[in-house]
Formats: C-alpha cells, sequence, structure tokens
C-alpha cells in the first residue's frame, strides 16, 4: 500500500527520478487546460448554449460568488488564481476513481507548493491594492512590536495550508488501503465516494482560506466620517 504518490517510481537516474506526483501533476495541468480550451473555442452569446458552456457558466459564476461573500468587492480579480486551486484541487480528487492514479495532492510536496503559492499571491494582490508602503504599514499595525508576530504568522499560516491538505488528503488514501486489505470491495467502494465528497470539501476550504488571507491583505483602511457627514447634513466627498 503506497501512502503517497512520491512513492511511485516510473524512472531514475541517480538523485533524477519521476514519480506519480510529477507525472500525475502535469498531466493533471495538462488535462485542464486542453480542457479549458476545448469548453470556451465556441462560447455563446445566445439563448442556445451547449451543455459544457452552462456547466463552465455554473462552476465560474459559483467560486466569483463565493469570493465575493468572504469580503473582496472585485471578485474577477482574483477569480483566474482561487478559481484555479479550487479546480486542480478538485480535480485531483474527482480523477481518484481511475484504477492506478493517485491524486497529487496526497504528497507533502504538492500541497507546499500550493501553500506558497497562496504565500506569495497574497502581498502581490496587497500590494496591487494598497501600493507596497501601505502593504508594509500592516505588519506593523498597531505597533511595531507586531512585526515579529506578523511574520510568525505569514509562515504558520502557510505551512498549516500545506499540512492540513496533505493529511486530509493522504488519511483517505490510507482508509481505502486498509479496508481494501482486511474487508469486502463494498466498504472500500464506499470510503471511495467518502474521499470524492472529501476531496472537494478541501478544495472548497482551501480557496475560500485562500480568499480569506488575500482579502485581509487587500483590504485598505478608510478615515471614518465625521458626525456631520454621518448624518447627512454635510456630503461626503
Amino acid at each position: 500500500m503506497r501512502l503517497s504518490p512520491d512513492e511511485m517510481i516510473f524512472w531514475q537516474d541517480g538523485f533524477a527520478k519521476l514519480n506519480a506526483t510529477i507525472l500525475f501533476t502535469w498531466g493533471l495541468m495538462f488535462v485542464l487546460a486542453v480542457g479549458a480550451k476545448l469548453i470556451t473555442r465556441k462560447l455563446s452569446r445566445d439563448l442556445q448554449r451547449s451543455r459544457w458552456q452552462n456547466l463552465l457558466e455554473i462552476v465560474v459564476t459559483g467560486i466569483e460568488k463565493q469570493i465575493e461573500e468572504v469580503g473582496l468587492s472585485q471578485p474577477r480579480k482574483f477569480l483566474a488564481f482561487i478559481g484555479t486551486i479550487f479546480l486542480f484541487i478538485a480535480a485531483a480528487a474527482l480523477c481518484t476513481v481511475i484504477p492506478g492514479y493517485q491524486a497529487p495532492t496526497g504528497s507533502l510536496s504538492t500541497t507546499v507548493a500550493l501553500a506558497l503559492c497562496v504565500m506569495v499571491a497574497v502581498p502581490v494582490f496587497g500590494i496591487a491594492e494598497q501600493g507596497l508602503g501601505g502593504y508594509l504599514k500592516s505588519y506593523v499595525s498597531p505597533t511595531f512590536i507586531m512585526l515579529p508576530f506578523n511574520i510568525i504568522s505569514e509562515v504558520s499560516r502557510t505551512l498549516a495550508l500545506a499540512v492540513r491538505l496533505f493529511g486530509n488528503m493522504m488519511s483517505g488514501a490510507m482508509i481505502i488501503g486498509i479496508l481494501l486489505a482486511i474487508t469486502p470491495f463494498i466498504f472500500p467502494i464506499v470510503m471511495t465516494l467518502l474521499g470524492l465528497l472529501t476531496g472537494m470539501v478541501q478544495a472548497y476550504i482551501f480557496s475560500i482560506l485562500a480568499a480569506v488571507y488575500i482579502s485581509a491583505a487587500t483590504r485598505t483602511h478608510r478615515p471614518k466620517p465625521t458626525p456631520e457627514v454621518a448624518s447627512g447634513t454635510i456630503p461626503e466627498n
């Protein structure tokens, strides 16, 4: 029983090796890229649309709505990044029904890479929204004493994202492997279906947490209106 796709090695020459994590990750990205190209090549604005376009619009609209509910006022600016993360993790979980396939998110290296993407995206979006000075000022807010704590927070939440996704995905594969060894086939089938649901939930949680972190980094602090402006006696500029 393999607990991680890292253990499935297809080719090795010295320290260089091609394992299932690398192969399935790039294969999944290729399938997603080709699928997106095929679905979007003939988009229609008419009432009569293809089933794939309807499905695509449902997925995109749903992701955009969730981003907006997190607190990001312009969800389309963050749709490409957060939507891609969600679709990759969700597709990785759904493909586990394919014999011989192991989700690359069951490898700590993959989950760390996803968490690092979020770690880089947070300051990128934060600087784009607030400017370099405004974003760096958040590290020393409300006092300079908070600087080391804010830095530790950035590192710890990245580690938490990686370990949470890795642990949940690997535990599902481990349970299925154990049940295959000691029980009839009916229980692993049920656990596989439960694993698909768990994978979708993990994709949702990971992408929502990424949106929350980005929302916190892009939130601008506006001065409170004066009592006259708040009461409506003086128009606000």
